[in-house]
């Protein structure tokens, strides 16, 4: 359809990391109040993107946190240190698997390429044998008596 917006609300070539809405809106979406998002910027709990101008602009994942912020200051008691540190945590998590993926990705490639590398090396033994002819003789050793 001509002028549609991907699911979500977004506009066309955003995405959930795409800084679009405006503190009164991102307040609506969050269900909090644009002091609070305001604070939880100042205090480094959701740090949105900036226009050129200096203002606000919340990505749907920014959203997001602002909700998760909520609920754990809500429901679970959390205080706002607290719930910072946790954040931190959780990106560090993030941070770290993608890290696991990573090396696990390198570690199957190059147990990939020994493999290979050990068939080639199993390959070229083959074109160095040379046949022998098999005889029925038994060869008695005796060490020299002095």
């Amino acid at each position: 359809m001509f002028g549609s917006s991907p699911p979500g609300g977004l506009p066309h070539g955003a995405d959930e990391d795409t800084p679009v809405f405006v503190i009164s809106v991102a307040a609506q979406l969050s269900g909090l109040h644009a002091q609070t998002l305001r604070s939880y910027d100042r205090l480094g709990l959701v740090s949105p993107g900036r226009t050129p101008g200096g203002g606000r602009r919340y990505s749907m994942r920014d959203i997001a946190q602002l909700r998760e912020v909520q609920r754990l200051s809500q429901e679970e008691g959390v205080n706002l240190a607290g719930i910072k540190r946790i954040l931190e945590l959780e990106n560090q998590v993030s941070e770290l698997q993608q890290r696991v993926d990573e090396l696990t990705e390198e570690l199957a490639a190059a147990y990939a390429a020994a493999e290979q590398a050990a068939a080639a090396v199993h390959a070229s033994y083959r074109r160095e044998l040379v046949p022998v002819r098999r005889q029925n003789a038994l060869v008695v050793w005796r060490p020299n008596r002095r």
